[in-house]
């Protein structure tokens, strides 16, 4: 849960969260796969290969890419026995120290989960509906940071939307936050890359700052519109974004808020119905594109109040 980044000083940092390289299951080197996104105008990229024994345990090292202009975050995708369904944890770890530990024997995915957040690492629940994550699994990982929402590698099997989960989590108290990520594998067969990112709100493009603000929630997630503004005054969250058809209010409750109409970029909507709980803001552009905010807790009528952490 989190507070609203978008009047801080600081400003938007586009990145993308979950990235293979062929030091694991990827296609391209992890210098070809930072010049794809460095050209595509990414301002940072984690390349996250699957930290496993049959790619030798890989923390790919990418500091030596870093350039003006362009940042890397170093971590990896980790795996531990197992979920209700899946032979496999699939937990996303950014900011991981190079000399982070294998897993230990009969280490299991919260306990690793756990160890990785404690060495410094933002911690997501990777593509939990691809996974088939139980609500249980999902509460059991109480080392995350936040949730995969939007994995669009999964979006191939028709399961790259995790909302609902969340939605779940939230109402159970978890606090979390949210974000999109290509999970970019750069392989022939693959969905094109670049179709899911963060904006990150932070003072600079050192990975510390960066980091920093995942773990507090100063971002918000995109396939393609911009959020230019989100505010809750007056019992109304006030929504500026770039040209949109549809403009959402869901919750922890059934039904929604919608603003419906042509080239969009502005309108409010009431959390009423949502107070006592959360809220969230979903932005759909005529491509179909969406963007996300973080959940925006309503306990009180203070717009910041929520949880960040280390």
């Amino acid at each position: 849960m989190t507070g609203l980044p978008f009047d801080r000083p600081d400003r938007f940092w586009r990145g993308n969260l979950h990235t293979h390289s062929n030091r694991s299951d990827g296609a391209l080197s992890p210098e070809e796969t930072v010049s794809h996104y460095r050209d595509a105008g990414y301002d940072f990229l984690a390349i996250t290969d699957h930290f496993r024994a049959e790619y030798a345990f890989p923390l790919t090292d990418t500091r030596s890419l870093r350039a003006p202009g362009f940042s890397t975050l170093l971590g990896a995708e980790l795996h531990a026995p197992r979920t209700e369904t899946g032979s496999s944890w699939h937990i996303l770890a950014v900011g991981l120290p190079l000399d982070f530990r294998p897993p230990e024997p009969g280490e299991s995915g919260p306990q690793l989960a756990r160890r990785a957040r404690a060495e410094g690492a933002f911690i997501g629940m990777a593509h939990p509906s691809a996974s088939l994550l139980t609500a249980a699994d999902a509460a059991s990982l109480d080392a995350a940071h936040a949730v995969e929402v939007y994995n669009a590698l999964a979006d191939r099997e028709d399961r790259g939307d995790s909302w609902h989960l969340t939605d779940v989590l939230l109402n159970r108290g978890h606090r979390l936050t949210a974000y999109a990520a290509d999970d970019a594998h750069l392989q022939p067969q693959d969905p094109p890359p670049c179709a899911a990112w963060v904006q990150v709100r932070a003072e600079s493009l050192e990975p510390g700052p960066l980091l920093s603000a995942l773990k507090a929630g100063h971002f918000y997630s995109s396939t393609g519109p911009e959020l230019h503004d989100v505010r809750l005054d007056d019992g109304q969250v006030t929504v500026r974004c770039s040209p949109a058809r549809k403009v959402l209010l869901t919750g922890g409750v059934p039904g929604a808020q919608v603003v419906q109409g042509t080239a969009l970029t502005e309108c409010s909507l009431p959390v009423e119905m949502f107070r006592g709980g959360y809220c969230r803001v979903t932005v759909e552009d005529a491509a179909g594109g969406r963007a996300w905010s973080n959940p925006i807790g309503l306990w009180t009528t203070d717009s910041r109040s929520g949880a960040g952490g280390s």
